[in-house]
């Protein structure tokens, strides 16, 4: 261990992952025979920049990067497949930022479409006076027991880009318009703080995701971890007098914690229905049907898939759900009508 002063981690770009870290907690870096830990925070040096040239910094504001530049980022695998593939290294070498939130990882595999990773040298992971490293499990918001909003909507999909920020968004303006207090819950994926922003901006009167409960990434966490954050979260969004939430599940139904979110029966009985956001007639309905054999109630269709009216027809004619555009999920009408639905299969259930 070393110290280090505390002018020098001032001066680092910090990113949106640590947003929640009281750097005042950190006396000294871990520099050799040092094992990092998804969640752990490092400060690190950028040696050659990538595809990533800017860091999103904890107030949303993209920075530049420069070679030399020293951040401050946080250890965490990731999976995403129009992106980087990436795992948090056995040891503390020169590695990847393999996500502008801030996220650090050695880059297994990446799309065709981006250059390649932004490459970093580790200075020394942060830690207290004792040795002991800052996590950010360190700094999850506390757990609590109450209630949970009354009506929780999820938005699963069939991979990135498939239109589920959107839809999560689209709902949340909805539910807003209607007079709903509504919490937006984004639970899994990776530290960014982008679809956050579009929460607020749609009139969220809360909004959280997995990095306030302590996680960089979920890629390769365990589901009891998930579940157990979820429902933290969701009673933490109640506790802000929010009475619907909306919760945005990333990635397709093939990645793995998704698969197992979906599967899981502890998370099953915290959806009171689901909106389903595809790219393609085939993988609205082939998801749709997926879901519904879990007994998800499967209110309707949404996602990049509404751009084309003959694709709709598609979904229409082969799942007898709605098919909701941006538009149609802004609208009272079809608030009104899903919390109609809700309000009858919750009865259904009590019964």
């Amino acid at each position: 261990m070393e110290p280090i002063a505390p002018t020098r981690l001032t001066a680092a770009k910090k990113s949106y992952a640590v947003r929640r870290v009281n750097f005042s907690d950190c006396s000294h870096l871990a520099t050799n025979a040092c094992t990092p830990k998804p969640g752990d925070i490092v400060l690190a040096r950028v040696q050659a920049l990538g595809s990533h040239k800017r860091i999103e910094l904890p107030n949303g504001r993209k920075a530049s990067l420069r070679e030399g530049d020293e951040i401050v980022l946080a250890y965490g695998n990731r999976y995403a497949p129009d992106q980087y593939e990436a795992y948090v290294p056995e040891k503390l070498e020169t590695c990847h930022m393999v996500a502008a939130g801030g996220i650090a990882a050695r880059a297994a595999s990446w799309h065709d479409k981006l250059s390649g990773p932004t490459v970093v040298e580790p200075v020394g992971v942060l830690c207290t006076a004792d040795g002991r490293a800052l996590n950010l499990t360190d700094y999850a918001l506390p757990t609590i027991a109450c209630s949970m909003p009354s009506c929780v909507f999820g938005v699963f999909g069939t991979s990135m880009n498939a239109g589920k920020t959107a839809t999560a968004a689209a709902l949340v303006h909805g539910f807003s318009k209607s007079g709903y207090r509504v919490g937006a819950l984004k639970v899994t994926g990776t530290a960014a703080g982008g679809d956050p922003w579009l929460m607020h901006d749609s009139g969220a009167a809360k909004v959280l995701d997995f990095t306030d409960g302590g996680l960089a990434t979920t890629f390769g966490t365990p589901l009891d971890k998930i579940v157990g954050t979820t429902r933290n979260l969701l009673r933490t969004l109640y506790r802000s007098q929010c009475d619907v939430a909306v919760v945005e599940i990333a990635d397709g139904l093939f990645q793995e914690e998704t698969r197992q979110i979906a599967s899981s029966p502890l998370m099953h009985s915290l959806f009171d229905g689901v909106v389903f956001a595809a790219g393609d007639a085939l993988g609205a309905v082939a998801g749709t049907r997926s879901l519904q054999q879990l007994d998800y109630r499967v209110l309707g269709v949404s996602g990049a898939v509404m751009q084309s009216p003959l694709a709709v027809r598609e979904i229409i004619m082969n799942v007898d759900i709605p098919a909701f555009s941006l538009t149609d999920l802004h609208s009272p009408g079809t608030i009104s009508d899903i919390m109609e639905q809700t309000l009858c299969g919750q009865l259904a259930v009590a019964q």
